[in-house]
């Protein structure tokens, strides 16, 4: 257990440029009124301060081939917790995690429901899998049973034209993404290839996940809409190993998967130099690992953001984009202390020093 009142001795990082030498924990709440503690036990917190850390794509409740019960799914918030993760875009899960809000030791989750795919059009056991005649009426509900996010699968292998192709009708994509917005919804797809980026950005969407399809005309779009993506440069590691499995029956997939993968850290350096809002998501959950939100920020600095771009991605402007507070008069106390300063190297997030949420220190 941790001492009633904590005494951050900074900098704590309020935003990127904005640094304060101290802060208080008191009630398990930031204030930066020295608090009359007299007579209580004051625990001194000393380094580089930080809001919780975002990941911004991430699946709780899910593993390679699907729902996972309610222990393995604790391990995976606990896997995200000890890498310095205090808030969750659960970008889609078959698993209803409503119990993890009741846990004040588990990172707070902001849900987009389960997946929407068309039928046969992706993972098995995933996603709700719906013609188009039936899309608008599942993201009507999906919207409602998420946390203001729908989680659309934009695109995936046709096995009859042997490539990616979208998914959706334009025109059917574009009812849809309106339906949710009705119901006060945001909607983010997962979009390997070129051509669905163009239909979404028509259609309005908020957010694309994965984006390796970017080329100028859909960059200019995005950039124009202010339309956010979450590279998950992490996961597009991997396409290489995806597309080998598909060398031989499928070698038109096989040569675009490898094509997006090369140009993947191309792409996000186009994407974030045109102004297309990007933030640090690791796609943890389905094949990955959880707690590979340092790994993440480290490859969004390879594609050419600076380090203090990356903590942005991954730290204030996520929390700033999901409508959460960081370290604020009164917020909830989630915070990540580190030995040196991570603006100037990336690789510190990697190496947290004390870990607290929710006022209590639990690293």
């Amino acid at each position: 257990m941790t001492a009633t009142v904590l005494h951050l001795q900074g900098p704590v990082l309020v935003g990127p440029d904005d640094e304060r030498p101290e802060a208080w924990v008191v009630g398990g709440k930031v204030t930066f009124e020295r608090p009359g503690a007299a007579g209580a036990d004051v625990q001194s917190v000393r380094g580089w301060v930080l809001p919780g850390l975002v990941d911004a794509h991430c699946h709780v409740g899910l593993d390679a081939h699907g729902a996972v019960d309610r222990e393995t799914a604790e391990q995976q918030a606990l896997g995200d917790r000890a890498a310095g993760t205090l808030l969750i875009r659960d970008a889609g899960s078959p698993s209803d995690t409503r119990w993890i809000d009741e846990r004040d030791d588990l990172p707070k989750v902001i849900r987009a429901g389960r997946h929407i795919a068309r039928t046969r059009r992706y993972i098995r056991n995933y996603a709700h899998e719906v013609e188009p005649d039936q899309l608008v009426e599942r993201v009507r509900l999906e919207a409602r049973a998420g946390d203001g996010w729908v989680k659309l699968v934009g695109d995936w292998i046709d096995r009859e034209a042997g490539d990616l192709t979208p998914c959706w009708p334009a025109d059917v994509l574009k009812e849809a993404i309106a339906a949710a917005h009705e119901e006060g919804a945001r909607v983010t797809a997962h979009c390997f290839g070129e051509a669905s980026l163009y239909d979404f950005a028509a259609a309005g969407t908020d957010c694309i996940e994965h984006a390796t399809g970017l080329e100028p005309a859909t960059i200019q779009q995005f950039a124009s809409q202010q339309i956010a993506i979450v590279p998950t440069l992490v996961n597009i590691a991997t396409f290489s190993a995806i597309a080998e499995a598909a060398r031989e029956k499928f070698p038109d997939y096989h040569r675009h998967m490898l094509s997006l993968h090369a140009r993947r850290h191309e792409t996000v350096r186009a994407a974030h130099e045109a102004g297309i809002p990007v933030y640090v998501g690791t796609d943890a959950g389905g094949s990955l690992p959880h707690g590979l939100v340092a790994q993440e920020a480290a490859e969004l600095v390879t594609a050419g953001l600076t380090p203090s771009e990356a903590l942005y991605a991954g730290v204030w402007g996520a929390r700033e984009w999901l409508g959460r507070p960081g370290l604020e008069e009164g917020a909830d106390a989630d915070l990540v202390v580190y030995a040196e300063d991570p603006r100037r190297d990336i690789g510190v997030l990697g190496h947290p020093q004390q870990i607290v949420l929710r006022g209590r220190t639990v690293s």
